[in-house]
């Protein structure tokens, strides 16, 4: 299909400019006219492109991508970035506080879905809701743990059973001083927030930064393959983090 007419779609659907964001959302980079292959990947890096070239990808979706609204020179790593997606005619598109926020390929909506949490709300980017019946927090890390195929880190600042939920993917330890359910689940640490998260009797799983962030550019990637009939593949590197 036309690269523009998926750009477009692609900014109408994810309301891209309905968020104050660092990120440079919506098309990054312009390669070729023509879109055959759709690639997903959480973030936009050298590997990724590298792989994203070998497995014939030419529109290529990133939840974290090159800009962050500030300047820098075209040099080094910045060059060799640019150079491949551009000799290779691959097009950039990132989403990121878009794609949290999505009510239905968001990477929160989507972790919650595939918890089993229900009457979901917005928070912030995330979302918040309840489990159908109250339900041991260790038995909550290891369906996280399962979903991932990571080892989630459990601070357990709280009761043993849960029931209510605020799910707020990637850097958002942050938001330990204003969550007001039994449990908070979000991607990476933070030393800051480690004792109020006790001191206010929370519970939080740590599930990774990376982990918690695969979620949204696959439900897109997904969705644009049945709605416009294109091809997709998920570029896996992850951080560990």
């Amino acid at each position: 299909m036309e690269r523009d007419e998926l750009v477009a779609y692609l900014d109408e659907y994810l309301r891209i400019h309905a968020f104050q964001d660092a990120s440079l959302n919506g098309l990054q980079v312009e390669g070729s006219p023509q879109v055959h292959k759709i690639g997903a990947a959480v973030d936009a890096a050298l590997p990724v492109f590298e792989d994203a070239k070998e497995k014939g990808v030419d529109f290529l979706l990133v939840h974290h991508g090159l800009f962050w609204g500030e300047v820098f020179p075209i040099r080094g790593h910045h060059k060799r970035r640019l150079e491949l997606l551009l000799q290779n005619g691959i097009s950039l598109y990132a989403a990121h506080l878009p794609l949290d926020a999505h009510p239905e390929v968001g990477n929160n909506v989507q972790i919650a879905r595939a918890l089993g949490v229900v009457d979901l709300e917005p928070y912030e980017v995330g979302v918040k809701g309840r489990f159908p019946v109250p339900t041991p927090l260790a038995e909550v890390a290891d369906r996280l743990g399962q979903l991932t195929g990571m080892q989630c880190l459990v601070h357990q600042g709280g009761l043993d059973l849960v029931q209510t939920v605020t799910i707020v993917s990637g850097g958002a330890a942050g938001l330990v001083s204003r969550v007001d359910t039994d449990l908070f689940i979000t991607g990476e640490p933070k030393h800051s927030a480690f004792h109020e998260a006790f001191e206010r009797r929370l519970n939080v799983i740590y599930a990774g930064h990376y982990d918690t962030e695969v979620f949204g550019v696959k439900a897109l990637a997904a969705h644009l393959s049945e709605r416009f009939g294109l091809p997709w593949v998920f570029l896996d590197h992850p951080t560990g983090l």
